[in-house]
């Protein structure tokens, strides 16, 4: 178990050494938040996916369709990435949420278009729910919005228990990540393969770090009790809402989720993607890009001056 240890802190450093920050910090409440930016114009905020990073929507292209057109901001979420997770607090969607609204406030931005993929949706909900004066529309990509059992919770759940999640997360983790990984990006991007750029690009080893190891099993454990506290909670939506989904996708049931949202807000436009799976933002961005231009233009979002900042796809 020792050097089970050692190996994973070992690869851990030289993943980072090899797959440095992206973008730059902002210091909120004490928590160092990772970020990147770039373009001018309206706010548009992406949160990924559980696992997932400030590089997946980078690697899937919609940061850069998005960026042409307005001031583009991704965020890695608390835990993943460069984006700590600190002990001893719950990190369900709601407490993410409270992070993005400090993010906004220390960026100058009053509101923006909020964009999740996956359990992300789930902090955008609650965002737009807890401070709907930030939110100027929302725009979900196969999220998960109603409780229900799904085989990664109770697969990867006990590295996201205390004291036994930091000893698996820890040791066997990183090693069994390495086997299971690739066996569930597989499954993430079914029907599809995954895209020859995210193969290529996608930092793996960055994800099979320790921490965000525990990360993803915490978003895991949390993703059902989540749901459970933001769905009551549907109708109180005021913004207009864009869902986006997969007619295929193999991670979430598409009518029980997004379906049950459209049915659920009155005020939401569905856009089903015919063959595509959970990762659509990889294989159809320019559709995605599309949904979130029309939220732009239908939200009117008040521009914001941002600071001149390098195109982060030069880094990649």
């Amino acid at each position: 178990m020792g050097l089970s240890a050692l190996a994973a802190q070992i690869g851990a450093r030289w993943a980072e050494r090899t797959h440095p920050p992206l973008g730059h910090f902002v210091h909120v409440d004490g928590l160092q938040v990772h970020m990147i930016e770039a373009g001018s114009g309206a706010p548009v905020v992406f949160l990924h996916g559980n696992g997932g990073m400030i590089y997946d929507v980078v690697v899937s292209g919609l940061f850069d369709r998005v960026a042409e057109r307005g001031r583009a901001i991704a965020i890695d979420r608390p835990g993943f990435g460069y984006t700590p997770r600190p002990r001893g607090h719950t990190w369900g969607a709601r407490e993410q949420a409270a992070v993005v609204a400090r993010v906004l406030d220390e960026l100058g931005l009053e509101r923006a278009v909020i964009v999740g993929h996956s359990w992300g949706t789930m902090a955008a909900l609650a965002l737009a729910l807890d401070r709907p004066e930030r939110v100027e529309g929302l725009v979900l990509v196969a999220g998960y919005y109603f409780p229900s059992m799904r085989e990664d919770t109770v697969l990867f759940s006990p590295a996201g228990l205390p004291a036994v999640g930091d000893i698996v997360s820890s040791t066997v983790g990183p090693f069994v990540g390495r086997v299971v990984g690739p066996l569930l990006i597989t499954r993430m991007f079914a029907p599809k393969a995954p895209t020859e750029r995210f193969n290529r690009q996608f930092p793996l080893d960055l994800a099979l770090r320790p921490g965000q190891i525990k990360a993803f099993a915490q978003d895991a454990l949390h993703m059902a009790t989540s749901a459970q506290e933001l769905c009551p909670r549907y109708g109180e939506l005021r913004c207009p809402v864009t869902i986006v989904t997969g007619d295929s996708d193999h991670i979430v049931d598409v009518d029980y989720q997004s379906g049950q949202l459209h049915r659920t807000v009155p005020q939401s436009r569905l856009v089903v993607a015919k063959g595509e799976g959970h990762m659509v933002h990889h294989h159809a961005p320019e559709m995605v890009a599309d949904a979130i231009a029309q939220m732009m233009r239908n939200a009117a979002v008040p521009e914001a001056p941002a600071p001149a900042t390098a195109r982060p796809t030069a880094s990649l």
